[in-house]
């Protein structure tokens, strides 16, 4: 019997090594790893530059104080500051801290409660992060959430406008849903929004946790929508594994973050920090999210053809290397048979199937994943079952 709180719906699979985007469990079976930690392992399992740096990390210093100056974070802050809208950087854990910071930041600033976002997002599971999740499912049993929190539709505009008071202090988005099945905003709306957080000085959020760190071929997936954050939070693929996260805001929220305003123990440490250094130096290279972005191209291509013919298939949407599958009936039943034949994805909502490869994919294990996709995708489910 396990001593552990039954909080995941786990797998029957249970991990013993990986490398790259390959996955041993501890029966000896290989799988393509297309989950990566959820959006996590970006630069893929073991990474040289990233165990180099860890491990020597490790070998000096691994924590102090936020009391002391510690190198890594000023040059990470650095670039993260240098390659995105913002101008100042805080270091915590992981995403749904980095959003706890995001709303605190945007009601110190503004001095206002009220924060729009969208139906359908997730944002966290904090008692803050949790109020900012526009799904019903995931505050249920907790209570009354904070009361400042209302959501408006992704990419209906009227729906934001309407929801627009004079207590409003932000708008908070993703500029793709991941766990709300892989949904992106279009230009018009990113336009729009533009324009609105601007006429009411409202401030521009924008989470980056599973979009971030050249998942969707760019650096950040805002730029693709020609975007500029007030905000921006990032997690997952900047520690590529190791717990780190980082809120990025711009120069005139600087004030209402001084010392006692927030803080973190483990935020920020040396070897996050090391972790972190290596993989920004790898993924911010022009010509890796250059690779990137024309994988995700070839995927997708990959993908259409093998799937074109399934009665199963309702559409196929994509932004870089993050692809959501949406099918007329619930996946699980793919998924488990996907994992039976050595390819690991997981589901956005009951109907989709969400695709994480590793941004150091192959073209060959692309299309190796799209071949085993076909073969259980395009039976029925009767087929599958």
């Amino acid at each position: 019997m396990s001593s552990l709180f039954p909080t995941y719906q786990r797998w029957e699979l249970s991990a013993k090594s990986a490398k790259g985007c390959t996955l041993v469990d501890t029966n000896g079976k290989e799988y393509l790893d297309f989950v990566g930690g959820i959006a996590v392992c970006n630069l893929g399992h073991c990474h040289p530059n990233v165990v180099d740096a860890l491990v020597k990390q490790a070998e000096t210093l691994w924590h102090v104080s936020n009391l002391f100056q510690i190198e890594g974070q000023e040059k990470a802050a650095s670039v993260l500051a240098e390659q995105s809208s913002g101008d100042y950087v805080f270091f915590c854990n992981s995403g749904t801290e980095a959003n706890e910071a995001a709303i605190k930041l945007a009601r110190k600033h503004t001095g206002k409660n009220h924060i729009i976002s969208l139906a359908n997002s997730f944002h966290g599971r904090t008692l803050g992060s949790m109020a900012a999740t526009g799904q019903s499912k995931i505050h249920e049993g907790f209570g009354t959430m904070l009361p400042s929190f209302t959501y408006a539709k992704l990419n209906d505009i009227q729906s934001v406008q309407e929801q627009i008071s004079s207590e409003t202090a932000a708008i908070m988005i993703e500029v793709v849903q991941g766990e709300g099945g892989v949904r992106s905003i279009d230009q018009t709306f990113a336009t729009q929004l533009k324009e609105l957080c601007e006429e009411h000085e409202l401030l521009l959020i924008v989470d980056e946790v599973q979009t971030g760190i050249g998942r969707t071929g760019k650096r950040f997936g805002y730029e693709h929508f020609h975007l500029s954050p007030d905000i921006i939070t990032v997690a997952k693929g900047l520690g590529n594994g190791f717990p780190v996260g980082a809120m990025i805001g711009k120069e005139h929220l600087k004030a209402a973050f001084q010392p006692g305003s927030h803080g973190s123990t483990f935020g920020g440490n040396p070897l996050a920090m090391a972790v972190v250094n290596a993989v920004l130096e790898t993924v911010f290279d022009e010509s890796f999210l250059a690779q990137v972005e024309e994988k995700g191209k070839k995927f997708q291509g990959y993908l259409q053809e093998a799937l074109q013919q399934s009665a199963a298939v309702k559409e196929i949407r994509s932004l870089g290397l993050i692809t959501g599958i949406e099918c007329h009936e619930p996946v699980a039943a793919f998924i488990t048979k996907a994992r039976e034949l050595g390819l690991l994805v997981l589901p956005a909502g009951p109907n989709v199937i969400r695709i994480l490869p590793p941004l150091v994919v192959t073209e060959e294990e692309l299309q190796q994943a799209a071949n085993i996709l076909a073969q259980v995708v395009g039976h029925t489910t009767a087929t599958v079952h």
